[in-house]
């Protein structure tokens, strides 16, 4: 009897300790802003990563769409520190911008994209933002875009930014430019099959331009899926050519951990 009774002891005893094991090594996502400059603009952007992981890690980069740091692109890194990555949510325009018309966040956008090589210069600005936290092994790091983020991560590897892999989801698709004679890092691109924004043409340039550089380079086209399908909020902003798609979302966002999986 006392055996049986010492048995069921232990063995509660040991359920216990295995439950406050197992909670002690849930995830802890943080996030904090970080302020920074380039040239004479403050910038502020959000750091995210599990704190309940010990070690270094791969970074992750995320550059907003043309509407500016908003909560999208916060919650994006916050679902890669998820993941286990250390994500960082540059600041392109700063000033604390964020607009919800399209007129002002193209004239934003314009503003920026007027100057390549400062568009470059702002973007790398952020990834050494990435690269300087103890938590990022600086080896591995990619960088991610949407919309116009999706243009500026083709620029970074235009540019030979020390990133090894680059994702465009719903981006402008920029050709390389004739300057350009290599790309290092690996290119995934997510487009939508019914995005208006991006004639054929452009397409057809940009995927040139990569076969001349010898990128190794992936597109995937979603049938049915209209510009900005990665975002849950982008029926809200009164444009035709935008829509969520919820699986062209979740199908390319497994294509990128699968990526981000071979490359780190």
């Amino acid at each position: 009897m006392r055996g049986t009774l010492f048995r069921a002891v232990l063995a509660m005893t040991l359920t216990v300790g295995i439950a406050i094991a197992g909670g002690s090594a849930e995830a802890a996502v943080k996030t904090k802003t970080i302020e920074y400059q380039d040239g004479g603009t403050t910038l502020k952007g959000v750091l995210a990563w599990d704190d309940s992981i010990s070690g270094k890690r791969p970074g992750v980069l995320v550059i907003h769409e043309w509407w500016g740091l908003n909560d999208y692109a916060k919650g994006r890194a916050t679902r890669l520190a998820e993941e286990g990555y250390v994500a960082f949510a540059l600041d392109m325009y700063g000033d604390d911008k964020v607009t919800s018309h399209g007129s002002q966040a193209g004239e934003w956008m314009k503003q920026i994209t007027a100057n390549v090589a400062a568009w470059r210069q702002r973007a790398n600005a952020g990834l050494a933002i990435l690269k300087a936290q103890p938590q990022v092994d600086a080896g591995k790091l990619a960088a991610i875009g949407y919309c116009f983020g999706g243009a500026t991560v083709m620029q970074m590897a235009y540019a030979g930014s020390d990133v090894k892999a680059v994702v465009s989801f719903h981006g402008s698709l920029p050709p390389a430019p004739e300057d350009v004679t290599a790309v290092a890092p690996r290119v995934l691109v997510a487009h939508g099959r019914d995005d208006a924004f991006i004639p054929a043409e452009r397409i057809d340039a940009f995927q040139k331009g990569l076969d001349r550089v010898g990128a190794d380079w992936e597109m995937t086209i979603y049938s049915g899926t209209r510009h900005g399908f990665t975002n849950p909020g982008a029926g809200s902003y009164g444009i035709d050519n935008l829509a969520y798609n919820k699986a062209a979302d979740e199908r390319s966002w497994a294509a990128m951990m699968k990526l981000f999986g071979e490359v780190f």
